[in-house]
């Protein structure tokens, strides 16, 4: 398997506008929700080794984040012609086993992926209520095989610290996963 890391989008970079449907309920969702809100976003999908590692430690964090008052979304730009695992009707059933109770969204153009230039899953952005980036990369030390547990601790730092309106450090690490599975051109 190869691994991929994040693109890491540049810090103080806006959310990027989208409108796309969340699998577990079919309504839409969109940059404007998050509107003077924290936004934590994941791009992952269902069949990602790295994402299924951490998947009961995202779950947990997300329950955490949003009782402080950061919203969560999920979103999912794989091909699913070539990865059907990550079909939006797959989506909805992993959402309803792990108890999200947030968005995972299907990206079927890639548009919102480009936008985020999200380059592996997992691939987490967090973002202040201004809209502005203010953390970008892995979840925490933990990938598959390496005997870390999974506890989310940069991510987690970096909530508590938008959270207390305290500094977050532009030391951060890239996610590291598989990549997103793009379409091909041509």
């Amino acid at each position: 398997m190869a691994l991929t890391e994040s693109n890491m989008l540049p810090l103080g970079a806006a959310l990027p506008d989208f409108s796309l449907p969340d699998s577990r309920t079919g309504k839409t969702v969109a940059n404007t929700d998050y509107a003077g809100t924290p936004v934590m976003v994941v791009f992952m999908c269902n069949h990602c080794p790295f994402v299924v590692h951490l998947l009961d430690g995202l779950a947990a964090a997300a329950r955490d984040f949003q009782a402080q008052g950061v919203s969560v979304l999920a979103i999912s730009s794989n091909d699913v012609s070539t990865h059907p695992a990550d079909s939006p009707e797959r989506m909805a059933e992993l959402a309803q086993e792990h108890g999200f109770d947030f968005p995972y969204a299907f990206d079927e153009s890639q548009a919102i992926a480009r936008a985020f230039d999200a380059a592996c899953t997992p691939d987490f952005y967090l973002f202040d209520s201004c809209g502005k980036l203010v953390y970008r990369g892995q979840f925490d030390g933990a990938r598959p095989g390496n005997a870390v547990f999974v506890t989310g601790e940069d991510l987690r730092a970096a909530v508590d610290a938008l959270v207390a309106g305290a500094t977050i450090s532009s030391s951060q690490k890239p996610s590291i996963g598989c990549s997103i599975k793009w379409r091909a051109v041509g």
